[in-house]
Order: C-alpha cells, then sequence, then structure tokens
C-alpha cells in the first residue's frame, strides 16, 4: 500500500530535523500500535542520514551489536565495540557535533524491561553533550502509559528534555475516503461504513484490509472470522503490554462499555467491584476509553458515560472478546451470525460516531456532544456549537432516512434552546446516504 496523508506531521518533522542543523533537537512520537508511526518517520526524513535504532526485547549487548552495524552501514564509521547503550549513546553525541543526521529510537520505552539506567544515563548524555551537537533525536513509542510517564512525570530523568511532542492519530475520514476510492472506486456507503467500522483509520488495518481485497461490508466481516485471522488476537497483542498483570480486570470494563454498559453504576453492579480507578486509569493513563457528559453539563456532572476511542478496540472487545469461548474453538460462524444479527443496531452507533468525527475534523465549531437529560432521557446524538458565530446545531442519526424524525428532534431540543435564544438553531437529519 503507498503512503498517505501526513503532510502536516511530515512538515513538522522536516521543520525539526532543518533546526537540528544549528541546534540539537530531542522529539517524543507517540500514538497506538499500528497507526504507522515508524513509516511515518521513515518517509519524514529525505534529505539527511538517518540511524534506526529498534529496541527489540533482547539482551542490550546484542542491542548494541546491531546499532554499531547500523552506524557503520549507514555513516561509515567505526564508533567503537559496547556492551551497554549508554556508550554508545556518547559515542553517538559527541560524533553528531562533526555531522548533522537523524537518530530513530524505535519502541523506545522498552529499555524500562532491558536497563531502566538508560533513561538517566541519557538524560545526563544529553545534558552534557548537547552543546554542538547537530543530532536529531526522536524517540518513538507505542505503549503511551509507558511514554507518557518517562516524559511527562517530574521524577523522571528524562522530563522536560524534548522540545516537541507528536501524538500520531489515525488517517481522516477524507483519507480513509481516498484510499477506499483508490482500491474500490463503487464503494457505496454501506462498504465506507464497514471500513470506517473496523479500521478507524489505523494504517495496519487498512493495510490488512487492501492485502485481503476486503472492501464490501460482508468480505470485511470475512476477513475478521477465520482462523489465521490477523485481527482475533490484535486486541491481546495491542493492550495486553499496557495493562500488565490486571489486564483480566480492565478487559471484562471494556468489554462492558463496548455492549452498551457505558455509566459506572451499571459496571461495578455487574462486576461486583469498585471500578472508579480502573476508569480513570483507562481514561487519563491509557489514553483508551472517554469519559463524556451530556451537552451543557458542567465538568463535574454525575451524568456520565464512557466510550472506547478506538473503533477497532470497541468492536474486538464487542464481538471478539466477548465471545471468546466459540472463537477459541474455531466456531467463526456463530460469532459471524452475532455480528449479522447486531449489524443494524451496532453500526447504527458507529454512523453516529462517524458524523460526529466529520463535525470534528470540519473544525467549525467549538464543542461537540451527545444529550441526554436527567433521567436519561430525551436523548440527542449530536450537539454541536460555535460560540463565535452563535450557532447551535442538532443532529438526528439514523442508518435509514426514512426514520428520522425532526420534529422528535425539535421537541427533545426545547430545554436546550432557552438557554440559546440568540443563536441561529439548525435541525439535521443524517443517514447512511449523507456519508
Amino acid at each position: 500500500m503507498k503512503f498517505y496523508n501526513r503532510h502536516a506531521e511530515i512538515s513538522t518533522l522536516r521543520q525539526i530535523a532543518k533546526a537540528s542543523n544549528d541546534w540539537a533537537q530531542m522529539t517524543i512520537v507517540i500514538g497506538r500500535r499500528r497507526v504507522g508511526k515508524t513509516t511515518l518517520l521513515k518517509n519524514a526524513f529525505d534529505s539527511m542520514p538517518i540511524l534506526y535504532f529498534f529496541v527489540a526485547k533482547k539482551n542490550e549487548v546484542l542491542l548494541c551489536d546491531e546499532y554499531t552495524r547500523e552506524i557503520e552501514e549507514k555513516l561509515n564509521i567505526h564508533l567503537g565495540n559496547f556492551d551497554q547503550f549508554a556508550g554508545l549513546f556518547r559515542s553517538v553525541m559527541k560524533f553528531s557535533k562533526q555531522m548533522n543526521f537523524t537518530l530513530i529510537l524505535d519502541e523506545f520505552q522498552e529499555f524500562r524491561n532491558i536497563n531502566p539506567s538508560v533513561f538517566s544515563d541519557m538524560q545526563n548524555i544529553w545534558d552534557s553533550e548537547k552543546e554542538g551537537s547537530k543530532l536529531n533525536l526522536v524517540l518513538c513509542g507505542s505503549i503511551y502509559s509507558m511514554m507518557k510517564r518517562i516524559f511527562e512525570n517530574s521524577k523522571e530523568p528524562l522530563f522536560g528534555r524534548a522540545m516537541t511532542r507528536l501524538n500520531i492519530k489515525p488517517f481522516e475520514i477524507d483519507t480513509i475516503k481516498e484510499i477506499l476510492r483508490a482500491y474500490h472506486p463503487g464503494y457505496t456507503s454501506e462498504d465506507l461504513l464497514a471500513f470506517y467500522m473496523i479500521t478507524g483509520g489505523v494504517a495496519k488495518y487498512i493495510e490488512q484490509l487492501v492485502i485481503n481485497q476486503a472492501f464490501t461490508k460482508d468480505k470485511i466481516v470475512d476477513t475478521l472470522f477465520y482462523d489465521g485471522s490477523f485481527f482475533l488476537d490484535e486486541g491481546l497483542n495491542v493492550l495486553v503490554e499496557e495493562f500488565g498483570k490486571e489486564y483480566g480486570n480492565y478487559f471484562s470494563i471494556l468489554s462492558l462499555i463496548a455492549s452498551s454498559k457505558t455509566e459506572r453504576g451499571e459496571i461495578e453492579s455487574i462486576l461486583g467491584m469498585d471500578v472508579g480507578g480502573y476508569l480513570n486509569r483507562l481514561e487519563q493513563e491509557y489514553n483508551i476509553v472517554k469519559r463524556i457528559r451530556p451537552f451543557g453539563a458542567k465538568e463535574g456532572s454525575r451524568s456520565n458515560k464512557y466510550k472506547i476511542e478506538d473503533n477497532f478496540l470497541n468492536f474486538w472487545f464487542r464481538f471478539i472478546y466477548k465471545y471468546r469461548s466459540a472463537v477459541e474453538i474455531g466456531n467463526f460462524a456463530y460469532v459471524r451470525n452475532i455480528v449479522e444479527r447486531d449489524y443494524e443496531t451496532y453500526s447504527g452507533i458507529v454512523l453516529e460516531k462517524y458524523f460526529r468525527t466529520k463535525m470534528i475534523e470540519s473544525k467549525e465549531f467549538s464543542d461537540i456532544q451527545g444529550y441526554w437529560d436527567t433521567k436519561g432521557e430525551n436523548e440527542i446524538d449530536i450537539v454541536a456549537i460555535n460560540e463565535t458565530d452563535k450557532r447551535l446545531v442538532f443532529c438526528e442519526v439514523k442508518r435509514n432516512p426514512k426514520r428520522i424524525n425532526l420534529n422528535e428532534l425539535k421537541n427533545k431540543a426545547t430545554e436546550i434552546i432557552r438557554k440559546y435564544s440568540d443563536f441561529r438553531i439548525e435541525y439535521q437529519g443524517l443517514s447512511l446516504k449523507d456519508m
């Protein structure tokens, strides 16, 4: 699959690379696994030598041996032999005073498992050697919580050292459409919805569907459920290392959220345990769930619900993890039938997210939320506001446009409108045909 988009990220990375010719730069690049960070970095730097060090889970001596060979091949110099990364990094920093180049350390957080002292060693070396250095240092990682701890915890040695932090996100909807148009020009709205539902714009998942020529709703679902499918163990592959030994509790909570048990009280009554700490960590440390409140509610409101931000993980917990017993014995037809049974309802929720995401990407609004009253009733799918233009938009989202009732939407919006008497009010019905 060819390289798509990332124009803004590439522009930023190239500006940083240019600045490194005068002053050493340290950049953090984070993002969920499979989002395309490594591919982005390999495409961003095209006018200077690049060293790419992948921090694999192996002995430090073996890593140093790999990195030394990379230096010899790319820079045509021999800096010596090293048993520890700290010595190699010091030599690289010293050499960078003679030559401008990029050093990418991918899966940087893995040093915590290999040799945790690397972080304090690097801090000391960076502080003492950066004067006169022309190194463009890029530290890339996929374990969100660990990268955040390494660079944002004030007690950690590398806190405050990075000049720039890039959070690489999935492709926007326009790019998803561009890719689908390139490989399946006659795609329908149903195809687009299924493609968005599974990939959410994550580059690796898009690539897997492209490889399997899966561009229709039925073929996409087929690609998920067969023995050896890339997608079956993906939730485990992505999250077990994040959560560690307690992954079972986190997975149970996420499975309930994906099955529309979105309130803390609901989750606690089912699991019989306090989940407040888990939910806080899922939101603040792991960046996996988002706490949402109804439009107009204050920050401290108790009318909170939780949703899984990532499209694929939401699907995985809803259909694959929830029915893992059937998956483990290879009864894929059973799970696929459940997907078909629930598809209209589930994809309707994804369609709502699709339109909300489009509105976010349009940059037209200062806030975009759903709405429900204190009784949990009078739900409105999308309420979007532009405070500057005094514009307030209410949207009802249905797969079938014939099921949209704008009069009912107006009635639900009555209480909100009273507070915005000088705003221009709009009502919209959005369906599959509007994708």
